[in-house]
């Protein structure tokens, strides 16, 4: 029998400094049922999808900064999303700023949740791949603080049997580097989820802000024919704050084919029919890992972070 799961992105237009957590809650609770309403089983919501992208300004008051990080989840603003996912029997992932005690020490990472079709908790991934700096850059109009603000997640790539799928995330920067996506095809993945915040211009690479949407898609596109996987891509969209952030929302077939975009950088909801089967097609040939990989050769991957020449002949 043919599996289908119904999915959508969740997109959201910008969110404001000001903007309270409670308020927020009530823009992703009506994206919420509007994408079950369209019959979607499983959201996909943004990167820190709770709060304005704070990694832009620099700060240096502890309190300040951890003013943008939740301690809990669900907390008091947030438990409505999870009653309102039992509720409706609708999943969903959430990407927010995550403040942990482990280890006796304070830790600050990129998150997104993974929560199923009765409101709990499935599985939880912190960002690997933290783009911008660490120190503060003059003559910028913006900052990016990821390496500033956060951890280098430290969970790895799980993959996770959640609505009959196997299910894994990412965010944002994550979804530009193959290694993301092979390690989950390595655990037989068929949906992935990312989240995403895409400043334009872009701090580090001005000269390819032409080419932003090209590269957003480009990425999850190879990424979800290379791992024979679906792809959902949620932004946060539109002038965020004096910052324009890349929209482009979408939902990419294991063949690669963009099957559901949005139209808009507002609040917005997008769907597609996820036929999970469609996987096995190039998971079963062109893709077969057991049958082609050759990890005899990938030793460098694993071995050298970054690059280096060849000797001079």
């Amino acid at each position: 029998m043919s599996r289908t799961l119904i999915v959508a992105a969740a997109q959201t237009g910008p969110i404001a400094r000001s903007e309270s957590r409670a308020a927020v809650v009530r823009r992703l609770l009506a994206l919420l049922e509007e994408a079950h309403g369209r019959g979607a089983r499983l959201v996909v919501f943004p990167e820190l999808a709770l709060t304005t992208f704070f990694p832009r300004w620099w700060m240096d008051d502890p309190a300040e900064i951890d003013a943008w990080f939740e301690t809990e989840m669900p907390g008091p603003e947030t438990r409505p999303l999870f009653e309102a996912a039992a509720r409706l029997g609708v999943g969903f992932y959430l990407g927010y700023a995550e403040r942990v005690t482990e280890g006796g020490r304070i830790r600050h990472f990129n998150t997104a949740i993974l929560v199923d079709r009765q409101g709990r908790i499935a599985g939880r991934y912190r960002k690997v791949h933290l783009p911008g700096h660490s120190e503060y850059l003059p003559n910028r109009p913006y900052q990016h603080l990821e390496k500033k603000y956060f951890e280098p997640g430290d969970l790895g790539f799980p993959v996770w049997r959640v609505m009959d799928a196997n299910i894994g995330m990412c965010i944002c920067n994550d979804r530009r580097w193959p290694e993301t996506y092979r390690v989950m095809g390595l655990q037989d993945v068929e949906l992935v989820l990312v989240g995403y915040n895409t400043p334009i211009p872009s701090v580090m690479t001005p000269q390819y802000d032409h080419l932003a949407a090209f590269h957003n898609h480009l990425s999850l596109q190879a990424g979800a024919y290379q791992n024979a996987c679906f792809v959902v891509g949620t932004a946060k969209a539109g002038k965020e704050e004096g910052s324009d952030l890349l929209g482009g929302s979408c939902i990419v077939a294991p063949s690669g084919e963009i099957i559901a975009q949005a139209s808009t950088e507002d609040d917005e909801v997008i769907t597609a029919v996820c036929r999970l089967d469609l996987c096995r097609i190039n998971k079963g040939s062109t893709f077969n890992f057991a049958a082609h990989r050759r990890i005899e050769h990938y030793r460098l991957i694993t071995e050298r972070t970054g690059a280096e020449p060849p000797p001079a002949g």
